[in-house]
Protein backbone atom coordinates (compact mmCIF):
# COMPACT_ATOMS: atom_id res chain seq x y z
CA UNK A 1 0.00 0.00 0.00
CA UNK A 2 1.28 3.73 -0.82
CA UNK A 3 0.39 6.03 1.86
CA UNK A 4 0.83 9.94 1.31
CA UNK A 5 1.48 12.10 4.67
CA UNK A 6 0.23 15.71 4.75
CA UNK A 7 2.74 17.34 7.17
CA UNK A 8 2.14 21.07 7.97
CA UNK A 9 4.91 21.58 10.31
CA UNK A 10 8.71 19.97 10.23
CA UNK A 11 7.99 18.91 14.03
CA UNK A 12 4.59 17.08 13.53
CA UNK A 13 5.39 13.71 11.48
CA UNK A 14 4.21 10.47 11.04
CA UNK A 15 6.08 9.41 14.10
CA UNK A 16 4.76 5.53 15.34
CA UNK A 17 2.59 5.77 12.39
CA UNK A 18 5.68 5.27 10.19
CA UNK A 19 6.95 2.45 12.44
CA UNK A 20 3.31 0.68 11.57
CA UNK A 21 4.02 1.17 7.69
CA UNK A 22 7.39 0.18 7.65
CA UNK A 23 6.35 -3.39 10.05
CA UNK A 24 3.23 -3.57 7.45
CA UNK A 25 5.42 -3.41 4.84
CA UNK A 26 3.55 -0.44 3.07
CA UNK A 27 5.52 2.64 1.92
CA UNK A 28 4.98 6.22 2.84
CA UNK A 29 6.02 9.16 1.82
CA UNK A 30 5.47 12.65 2.99
CA UNK A 31 4.72 15.79 1.65
CA UNK A 32 5.66 19.03 3.37
CA UNK A 33 3.18 21.25 2.59
CA UNK A 34 4.85 23.94 4.59
CA UNK A 35 7.59 24.08 2.04
CA UNK A 36 4.84 24.17 -0.73
CA UNK A 37 5.29 20.48 -1.80
CA UNK A 38 2.01 20.15 -4.02
CA UNK A 39 -0.64 17.83 -3.24
CA UNK A 40 -0.18 14.21 -5.42
CA UNK A 41 -3.02 12.82 -7.61
CA UNK A 42 -5.75 10.94 -5.84
CA UNK A 43 -4.94 8.05 -7.89
CA UNK A 44 -1.04 7.84 -7.02
CA UNK A 45 -1.68 6.29 -3.68
CA UNK A 46 -4.00 3.74 -1.68
CA UNK A 47 -3.42 5.84 2.31
CA UNK A 48 -3.94 9.66 2.73
CA UNK A 49 -2.47 10.67 6.32
CA UNK A 50 -3.02 14.37 7.54
CA UNK A 51 -1.13 15.07 10.69
CA UNK A 52 -1.17 18.09 13.05
CA UNK A 53 -0.08 21.21 13.28
CA UNK A 54 -0.01 24.61 15.40
CA UNK A 55 -2.62 26.50 12.77
CA UNK A 56 -5.62 26.07 12.68
CA UNK A 57 -8.12 24.80 9.44
CA UNK A 58 -9.48 28.81 8.14
CA UNK A 59 -5.61 30.17 8.27
CA UNK A 60 -5.62 30.04 4.74
CA UNK A 61 -4.07 33.80 4.36
CA UNK A 62 -1.21 32.91 5.95
CA UNK A 63 -0.94 29.19 4.47
CA UNK A 64 -2.04 29.06 1.28
CA UNK A 65 -1.79 25.59 0.80
CA UNK A 66 -4.63 24.64 3.10
CA UNK A 67 -7.05 25.35 0.23
CA UNK A 68 -5.63 22.73 -1.97
CA UNK A 69 -5.11 20.30 1.21
CA UNK A 70 -9.23 20.78 1.72
CA UNK A 71 -9.77 19.79 -2.04
CA UNK A 72 -7.59 17.07 -1.62
CA UNK A 73 -9.19 15.70 1.61
CA UNK A 74 -12.32 15.68 -0.15
CA UNK A 75 -11.33 14.23 -3.41
CA UNK A 76 -9.63 11.32 -1.49
CA UNK A 77 -12.87 10.62 1.04
CA UNK A 78 -15.24 10.79 -2.53
CA UNK A 79 -12.98 8.49 -4.28
CA UNK A 80 -12.93 5.90 -1.06
CA UNK A 81 -9.50 5.69 0.16
CA UNK A 82 -8.63 5.31 3.31
CA UNK A 83 -8.24 8.80 5.20
CA UNK A 84 -6.53 9.04 8.55
CA UNK A 85 -5.94 12.33 10.48
CA UNK A 86 -4.51 13.46 13.52
CA UNK A 87 -5.58 16.52 15.73
CA UNK A 88 -5.42 19.38 12.96
CA UNK A 89 -6.30 16.67 10.29
CA UNK A 90 -8.77 15.18 12.18
CA UNK A 91 -10.31 18.63 12.04
CA UNK A 92 -9.97 19.06 8.88
CA UNK A 93 -11.57 15.51 7.82
CA UNK A 94 -14.50 16.61 9.60
CA UNK A 95 -14.45 19.88 8.08
CA UNK A 96 -14.36 18.20 4.72
CA UNK A 97 -17.60 15.96 6.16
CA UNK A 98 -19.46 19.06 6.70
CA UNK A 99 -19.05 19.29 10.43
CA UNK A 100 -18.08 22.87 12.24
CA UNK A 101 -14.46 22.88 13.68
CA UNK A 102 -14.19 25.43 16.48
CA UNK A 103 -12.51 27.04 20.00
CA UNK A 104 -13.58 23.65 22.02
CA UNK A 105 -14.90 24.50 25.78
CA UNK A 106 -11.19 23.72 27.29
CA UNK A 107 -7.64 23.31 25.77
CA UNK A 108 -6.20 19.66 26.31
CA UNK A 109 -1.86 19.97 26.65
CA UNK A 110 -0.49 16.59 28.04
CA UNK A 111 -1.35 12.75 29.02
CA UNK A 112 -4.99 12.78 30.49
CA UNK A 113 -7.49 9.58 29.54
CA UNK A 114 -9.72 9.02 26.64
CA UNK A 115 -12.96 6.78 26.99
CA UNK A 116 -14.32 4.27 24.36
CA UNK A 117 -17.48 5.45 23.06
CA UNK A 118 -20.79 3.39 24.15
CA UNK A 119 -21.40 3.27 19.93
CA UNK A 120 -17.90 2.20 19.04
CA UNK A 121 -17.68 -1.41 17.03
CA UNK A 122 -16.42 -3.90 18.89
CA UNK A 123 -14.43 -4.61 15.93
CA UNK A 124 -11.43 -1.72 16.61
CA UNK A 125 -10.77 -3.10 19.87
CA UNK A 126 -10.95 -0.28 22.07
CA UNK A 127 -9.70 -0.37 25.30
CA UNK A 128 -12.39 1.26 27.74
CA UNK A 129 -9.77 3.83 29.18
CA UNK A 130 -6.46 4.88 27.32
CA UNK A 131 -4.15 7.47 28.41
CA UNK A 132 -3.00 9.16 25.87
CA UNK A 133 -1.43 12.48 24.19
CA UNK A 134 -3.31 15.81 23.65
CA UNK A 135 -2.22 18.96 21.90
CA UNK A 136 -5.01 21.12 20.95
CA UNK A 137 -7.52 23.59 21.62
CA UNK A 138 -9.72 23.60 18.84
CA UNK A 139 -12.78 20.65 18.41
CA UNK A 140 -14.84 19.29 16.65
CA UNK A 141 -18.53 18.49 15.96
CA UNK A 142 -19.76 14.80 14.78
CA UNK A 143 -20.24 14.72 10.97
CA UNK A 144 -23.58 13.21 9.82
CA UNK A 145 -22.64 9.17 9.30
CA UNK A 146 -19.80 9.06 11.23
CA UNK A 147 -19.79 7.67 14.29
CA UNK A 148 -18.03 9.02 17.76
CA UNK A 149 -15.36 6.37 19.03
CA UNK A 150 -13.54 8.24 22.20
CA UNK A 151 -14.50 11.14 24.02
CA UNK A 152 -12.64 12.69 27.07
CA UNK A 153 -13.51 14.99 30.22
CA UNK A 154 -12.73 17.89 28.29
CA UNK A 155 -13.89 16.64 24.73
CA UNK A 156 -16.84 15.02 23.62
CA UNK A 157 -15.56 13.92 20.14
CA UNK A 158 -11.75 12.70 20.59
CA UNK A 159 -12.25 10.44 17.38
CA UNK A 160 -14.88 9.41 15.18
CA UNK A 161 -14.90 6.58 11.95
CA UNK A 162 -16.74 7.31 8.62
CA UNK A 163 -17.78 4.62 6.19
CA UNK A 164 -15.35 2.06 8.32
CA UNK A 165 -11.96 3.60 6.29
CA UNK A 166 -12.13 7.35 7.77
CA UNK A 167 -10.43 7.60 11.16
CA UNK A 168 -10.37 10.83 12.65
CA UNK A 169 -8.48 11.31 16.30
CA UNK A 170 -7.91 14.73 17.92
CA UNK A 171 -5.47 13.05 20.24
CA UNK A 172 -1.49 11.95 19.64
CA UNK A 173 -1.85 8.25 19.32
CA UNK A 174 1.08 8.66 17.04
CA UNK A 175 3.59 10.40 19.14
CA UNK A 176 6.59 8.83 20.20
CA UNK A 177 9.34 9.95 23.03
CA UNK A 178 10.86 11.76 20.45
CA UNK A 179 7.54 13.48 18.58
CA UNK A 180 6.36 14.62 22.17
CA UNK A 181 9.85 16.32 22.68
CA UNK A 182 10.21 17.76 19.55
CA UNK A 183 6.45 19.20 19.94
CA UNK A 184 6.72 20.85 23.02
CA UNK A 185 10.41 22.44 21.87
CA UNK A 186 8.76 23.85 19.22
CA UNK A 187 5.26 24.88 21.13
CA UNK A 188 5.96 25.31 25.00
CA UNK A 189 4.86 29.29 24.13
CA UNK A 190 1.58 27.38 24.43
CA UNK A 191 1.57 26.12 27.68
CA UNK A 192 -0.93 27.80 29.37
CA UNK A 193 -2.39 27.48 32.80
CA UNK A 194 -6.22 25.10 33.01
CA UNK A 195 -7.63 21.99 34.21
CA UNK A 196 -6.84 19.67 31.11
CA UNK A 197 -3.20 21.42 30.92
CA UNK A 198 0.44 19.66 32.06
CA UNK A 199 3.58 21.57 32.62
CA UNK A 200 6.53 20.15 30.15
CA UNK A 201 8.46 18.84 33.10
CA UNK A 202 5.33 16.47 33.99
CA UNK A 203 4.39 15.48 30.32
CA UNK A 204 8.13 14.63 29.64
CA UNK A 205 8.44 12.23 32.97
CA UNK A 206 5.77 10.01 31.30
CA UNK A 207 7.11 6.17 31.45
CA UNK A 208 7.55 4.64 28.05
CA UNK A 209 4.91 1.81 29.41
CA UNK A 210 2.05 4.82 28.31
CA UNK A 211 3.80 5.30 24.48
CA UNK A 212 3.54 1.29 23.98
CA UNK A 213 0.12 1.07 25.53
CA UNK A 214 -1.04 3.78 22.99
CA UNK A 215 1.04 2.63 20.14
CA UNK A 216 -0.34 -1.19 20.51
CA UNK A 217 -3.84 0.82 20.45
CA UNK A 218 -2.95 2.68 17.31
CA UNK A 219 -1.72 -0.10 15.47
CA UNK A 220 -4.90 -1.92 16.11
CA UNK A 221 -6.97 0.74 14.72
CA UNK A 222 -4.57 0.95 11.49
CA UNK A 223 -4.43 -2.47 10.88
CA UNK A 224 -8.20 -2.43 11.41
CA UNK A 225 -9.26 0.37 8.52
CA UNK A 226 -6.80 -0.82 6.29
CA UNK A 227 -8.36 -3.79 5.21
CA UNK A 228 -11.34 -1.11 4.30
CA UNK A 229 -9.63 0.39 1.08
Amino acid sequence: MHIICFQHVPFEGPAAIADWADSRGHALECIRLFDNEPTPPCDSYDMLLIMGGPMNIDEETEHPWLTAEKAAIREAIQAGKIVVGICLGAQLIADALGAKVERGPQAEIGWLPIEKSPEASQALRLPDSLRVFHWHGDSFTLPVGAVRIASSAACPHQGFLYQERVLALQCHLESTPASMHALIDACEDEIGIGPYIQDASTMRSEPETTFRNMQAVLFQLLDRISCHG
